[in-house]
């Protein structure tokens, strides 16, 4: 069986307009064509599709069963191809950077830091990707990545960002609480928020073992800007990222809890061609996270 051989975007057009209006003058004038080229491409598609999809209403034009059901089709492809253009027009933009990030840091260290960012090149356009597969920095797709280990590609200068670290936390009020009492009685006070992967990392399973071995659990989360929330929340205290906290902590919505220990976290690595950038503006953006690391 042979495939039916799509219409024209030509005649869609045409018929979509003319559909819209329920007149033929009118679509005309939209799509600054003559009346009678817009009935001429109606009738052209008529005889592609074999079936009639308007019928003559006094002056003017409305659809039949058939002519509905393909204007619905119409017009969403039509939205479909709009948004396509729209993202094209996105990637042709000169001041676009493209920015690969764990989510975490994203959201507790990077959000709030881009409205200065903004304020320094207005030209900006941030494309912020939490998509960690595409690390490659090809200067099509990724212009910076910030990664959990050298990328090791050819042409990149890549270095040592941000360390992060594993803290305990409570929001401001129940860590007004807890620090005024013993460290011996905190448990029977609040119980313990945990990250999942926590539990079983090298680097934190310590602690749930030691210090924090008496806190009944009362929660779990496998993403942890869900725990983040449910700190922030005062519904117990939690080991968590000082990055994915950064935010918190310096607006003083949370605290570190006294006498528990900070662990040292995985260190983040800054990857970019700024040798030979695509743009000027991506060396600046590198830049401005080299100098906002060091404050």
């Amino acid at each position: 069986m042979s495939k039916q051989k799509l219409p024209s975007q030509t005649l869609l057009a045409g018929f979509e307009a003319a559909a819209r209006h329920g007149n033929f003058s009118r679509a005309a004038d939209e799509l600054h064509l003559s009346q009678s080229a817009i009935s001429h491409q109606v009738q052209q598609l008529e005889e592609q599709l074999k079936q009639p999809l308007f019928r003559r209403v006094g002056r003017g034009v409305e659809l039949n069963v058939a002519g509905e059901v393909l204007l619905k089709s119409v017009q969403r492809a039509m939205t479909v191809l709009k948004a396509g253009l729209g993202q094209i027009a996105t990637y042709l933009d000169p001041g676009l950077v493209v920015v690969t990030c764990p989510a975490h840091i994203a959201h507790g260290w990077l959000q709030p830091r881009l409205a200065s960012l903004q304020e320094q090149l207005p030209d900006l356009c941030l494309m912020l990707s939490t998509d960690m597969t595409a690390r490659f920095v090809d200067e099509v797709d990724v212009d910076i990545s910030i990664s959990d280990r050298p990328l090791l590609q050819e042409g990149l200068t890549e270095l040592p960002w941000l360390q992060d670290s594993w803290v305990v936390l409570a929001n401001k009020s129940l860590a007004d609480h807890i620090n005024a009492l013993p460290a011996s009685e905190h448990h029977l006070h609040t119980g313990l928020l945990c990250l999942e992967q926590s539990l079983s990392n090298e680097k934190t399973a310590p602690l749930f073992l030691q210090e924090l071995v008496h806190f009944r659990k009362l929660a779990l989360f496998d993403d942890a800007r869900l725990l983040l929330d449910a700190l922030q929340r005062g519904r117990g205290i939690a080991c968590l990222s000082s990055l994915l906290a950064n935010e918190a902590l310096q607006d003083g919505r949370l605290c570190m809890l006294d006498g528990y220990p900070q662990t040292a976290g995985q260190t983040w690595y800054l990857s970019a061609m700024v040798t030979a950038p695509r743009a000027d503006i991506v060396k600046q953006v590198f830049d401005w996270l080299q100098a906002e690391a060091k404050k």
